[in-house]
Parts: structure tokens; C-alpha cells; sequence
């Protein structure tokens, strides 16, 4: 809450100094464009920035951490239906091991 106290202060100072640019006799409404953007604007959005960092990097582990665990819960998953599917013997072929034909294969006779 503080920071955005200062952000506006800031930026009243920095838009009062362009308004006593652009009404000087000897000042012009470029100079007072330059001198927002330069005395304004960028320190505020540097400062703004610089300020936001740790933010931005809890964030990132944040969702770093929930895609660690949304991997982990689904090769916890593959892992259980892999074992569910070598262990059930009511479903044939759906083991590791060779297929067993229960009907030998049909022959043309000699």
C-alpha cells in the first residue's frame, strides 16, 4: 500500500513539472511530453518493476510447485493402472506377457 502512495506522489510531481514546462514562455509541450515521460513515467515504471520482483518469482515457484504435483499425481495414476492391468487375469492380452491362442491357427491340408 505504501509504494502506491509513493507511485502517485510521484507521478503528481513528475505531471506538475511538465504542466510548468508547457506554460513557461521559453517551455514547449514537447519539452513537457519528454519531461513526464523522462522524470515520470520511467523511474515510476523502473521503481514499479524492480519492486514486483519477489512477487513474480513466488508465483512462478508457485505454479512450478503445482506442476510438480499434478506430474507426480499422474504418474502416481498411470503407475496404479498399469499394476491394475497386469494384475486383472479376467481381461485377456493385457498382460506383459505373449498371447496365448485358444484356436490354433487354420491350414490349408496337404
Amino acid at each position: 500500500m505504501f509504494i502506491h502512495l509513493i507511485v502517485i506522489g510521484w507521478l503528481y510531481v513528475a505531471v506538475m513539472m511538465a504542466v510548468a514546462e508547457a506554460t513557461n514562455t521559453t517551455g514547449t509541450v514537447l519539452g513537457a511530453i519528454f519531461t513526464f515521460l523522462l522524470y515520470g513515467l520511467a523511474p515510476v515504471g523502473l521503481v514499479v518493476y524492480l519492486m514486483g520482483t519477489p512477487g513474480r518469482r513466488r508465483a512462478m515457484r508457485q505454479r512450478e510447485a503445482e506442476a510438480q504435483e499434478a506430474a507426480r499425481l499422474a504418474a502416481a495414476a498411470a503407475a496404479d493402472a498399469a499394476a491394475a492391468a497386469k494384475n486383472d487375469s479376467a481381461l485377456p492380452d493385457q498382460s506383459s506377457e505373449a498371447p496365448a491362442d485358444a484356436v490354433p491357427p487354420v491350414r490349408k491340408e496337404p
